[in-house]
């Protein structure tokens, strides 16, 4: 059974998913031949490749990685080390055929356990989206309050219930994110802007055996751009309300067995837009105060083909924040944040033995993060917290078909983390906490995925991740999934996984003199179980959907009381979360996006409430048309309300609700003349500010104009 997975002609709008792909590379089957002239020179490779069919999906990468455990079965199962040998090199005029990419074709066959979802670059373009934290809010299980106008890191980043940093993050498969908690140091995805991004891919479940076991909701890989064929440079430049600017620059192609992606992006914007009475930080003006932001990125990727079976990948992202904070708003929050990032990865793929049935991956790389918040005490006293965060990594994994229905994926995880934090304020009653800390620790992984064929139509995975770390010693955490396919259209799966994490060492040593957080070096780690059972549904070539129960047991659960960390106790997460595709006419579709979140807290003085601004029900709605270039998509985002919680205004309760929402949004590409073409995006077409999460407010109807190039 073939499954069309990238719809042709149908506009594939932002936030939709593919079913079974990019993380399921190895679920689908390339038939290649691949053979060298010996009349020839011995560097020229012939491709025979099936001709591309409507039901046809195309995979560019050879590091389709992440979630599964899967079976690869008997043929070439690593296409990609195939596909990115040198792209010039042709044959002579007499063998010469026309040029086709390689292809691979779905199959009847089990594919996951768990729901994974993918975006590429090109759906990312079609959105509008400016940063990974827009990406990610329009997927299913995502309730993110920290994105657009006024998106502030206090606000929330929510995935099936938990915070971003009781998730994994990736870049290319490498660990990012510093896993600091104090002084606004947290992750903040909205700094990793899109420009030099080739997709995003979301799992779970299992997942957590292979990437670590702190993936309490999932894992989220961004894979960077890379390229193979000719030399291109790409331009991209945009202006909108509120002082918004938007440029973008890049070049990709290749030379020989070499492969390039470089480019640089910016992103600024005054946010300056009035705002009601009662909104977090609002100045005299009757406008947002301190809300402008600017980040700067910085990327490129290297790709060199050994020889057919072997691949060096070197990569780096930079990237630099520089914005006002907002979210306390009384007095008028006038903190200042800097933050710089830096993450720089090599990775060697190859294949190894005679057959095509075992690939071995080895990853060294290094992950920065400083951040320095800075600001007055009631225009009187000063505060700085500054904080340093690294890591090197070091991954070594073994992905093996043994038997026709048994997979074994394997390997070691290694992290050194380091951290550094400085302390300075003059306010008489913090002056005593001053302080330098230097802390290190380090966490080593042995990880096992078996991937059992029971039947044709039915696959099990269990899993084993033991880990070590220095001050907290070794646990086990198992994972165990199934699929079974009822039908060509319908498919059952589950998982359960077993999840862990540490404390940040900030929590642990450091003193918050911004919001007057004492640490505690006897924090417990956060403990609990992850889980989900859903159906997938294929019910036409051009109608999709996924449906998903999920659930979490997060125990000692860290927060503030009384202005110290503590494990808190008890919070169980359930919920529900559907993704729907349908391409109605080759170029119509549409898409359905809806997340149910209950989160409930379950000991102390809040027993019984739902997680601080976590709404209860998101949803999107997109309608799109593509044809010969032109774009056109509308939007409906909805909103329940989130509970207000902290920093409410005076005379509200902290178990008050802030009101639901429903906004509309549109965007459109209009071609001027080949690769070029003019961009238009209008949020909010209602023209009605409302509140989207705790005191922090949207404007009314905003635009954006840019124009796109790529020669």
């Amino acid at each position: 059974m073939k499954l069309r997975l990238l719809l042709p002609g149908a506009m594939l709008l932002g936030g939709s998913f593919l079913l079974g792909t990019t993380a399921q590379a190895a679920d689908v089957i390339l038939d290649l031949e691949a053979s060298l002239d010996a009349h020839k020179s011995h560097d020229r490779l012939n491709h025979s490749v099936k001709k591309a069919s409507p039901n046809i999906l195309r995979l560019k990468e050879f590091d389709r990685p992440l979630t599964r455990a899967e079976t690869l079965l008997a043929k070439p199962r690593f296409p990609d080390l195939i596909s990115q040998l040198p792209a010039n090199q042709t044959t002579s005029e007499d063998d010469e055929e026309p040029e086709e990419e390689i292809v691979v074709e779905g199959e009847k066959k089990p594919v996951g356990s768990s729901p994974t979802y993918t975006i590429t670059g090109e759906e990312i373009d079609k959105q509008g989206a400016n940063s990974v934290t827009e990406v990610l809010k329009g997927l299913p299980g995502f309730a993110i309050n920290d994105t657009g106008f006024g998106a502030d890191i206090h606000t929330g980043f929510y995935y099936r219930g938990t915070t971003i940093n009781q998730n994994t993050f990736l870049l290319n498969g490498r660990p990012i994110g510093s896993n600091v908690n104090t002084y606004h140091g947290a992750t903040d995805l909205n700094t990793f802007l899109t420009g030099g991004i080739e997709r995003i891919e979301l799992s779970s479940g299992t997942a957590s055996t292979l990437y670590g076991s702190d993936a309490f909701g999932g894992v989220v890989n961004i894979i960077t751009k890379e390229a193979i064929g000719p030399t291109k440079f790409s331009v991209l430049a945009q202006g909108g309300s509120y002082g918004q600017q938007n440029y973008r620059g890049g070049i990709a192609g290749s030379l020989d067995a070499l492969s390039y992606a470089i480019g640089y992006e910016r992103f600024q914007a005054e946010n300056d837009y009035p705002v009601p009475r009662g909104a977090a930080n609002r100045g005299p003006d009757g406008r947002l105060f301190n809300g402008d932001t600017k980040f700067d990125n910085y990327f490129g990727r290297l790709t060199y083909r050994v020889d057919p079976r072997n691949t060096l990948k070197l990569d780096a992202y930079a990237s630099t924040s520089r914005k006002g904070l907002i979210y306390f708003g009384f007095p008028l929050q006038r903190d200042r944040l800097e933050h710089d990032g830096l993450n720089i990865g090599l990775a060697w793929n190859a294949l190894v033995g005679g057959g095509n049935d075992s690939i071995l991956t080895a990853t060294i790389g290094y992950n920065r993060d400083n951040f320095n918040t800075f600001g007055p005490t009631q225009s009187v006293f000063f505060r700085r917290g500054s904080l340093e965060s690294q890591g090197l990594t070091a991954r070594v994994e073994h992905n093996w078909q043994i038997l026709p229905f048994y997979n074994l994926r394997y390997g070691l995880d290694l992290r050194s983390e380091f951290f550094e934090g400085e302390t300075l304020s003059n306010v008489p009653r913090f002056i005593r906490f001053n302080e330098t800390e230097d802390r290190d620790r380090t966490n080593a992984a042995l990880f096992v995925l078996n991937t059992f064929k029971i039947l044709e139509n039915v696959q099990l995975e269990l899993g084993l991740r033991q880990n070590f770390n220095t001050e907290y010693g070794s646990t086990t955490n198992p994972s165990v999934g199934a699929r079974w396919d009822i039908t060509p259209a319908i498919a059952l799966r589950g998982s359960w996984v077993s999840v862990r994490r540490n404390p940040g060492l900030d929590q642990l040593y450091l003193f918050d003199t911004v919001h007057g957080w004492l640490p505690n070096p006897n924090l417990d780690p956060e403990t609990g179980s992850a889980w989900t059972a859903g159906v997938d549904f294929n019910l036409t070539s051009t109608l999709t959907a996924q449906l998903t129960y999920f659930g979490n047991r997060l125990e000692d659960r860290i927060s503030v009381v009384s202005g110290r960390w503590e494990n808190i106790g008890l919070v169980n997460t359930n919920g529900f979360e559907a993704g729907v595709r349908w391409r109605i006419t080759p170029q119509v579709s549409a898409l359905l996006n809806y997340t149910y979140t209950d989160a409930r807290i379950e000991t102390g003085a809040e027993k019984g409430l739902q997680l601080s601004t976590i709404p209860f029900s998101v949803a999107q709605i997109g309608v799109g048309y593509d044809w010969n270039g032109w774009q056109l998509n509308l939007y409906a985002n909805y909103n329940s309300g989130s509970r207000r919680a902290l920093f409410t205004a005076a005379g509200e309760d902290s178990r008050s609700f802030s009101p639901s929402w429903l906004n509309l949004d549109l965007n459109a590409r209009i071609p001027i003349v080949q690769n070029v073409a003019l961009l238009v995006y209008l949020e909010n077409l209602a023209d009605v500010s409302y509140e989207r999460v705790n005191r922090i407010y949207q404007p009314g109807l905003t635009f954006r104009l840019g124009v796109s190039a790529t020669f």
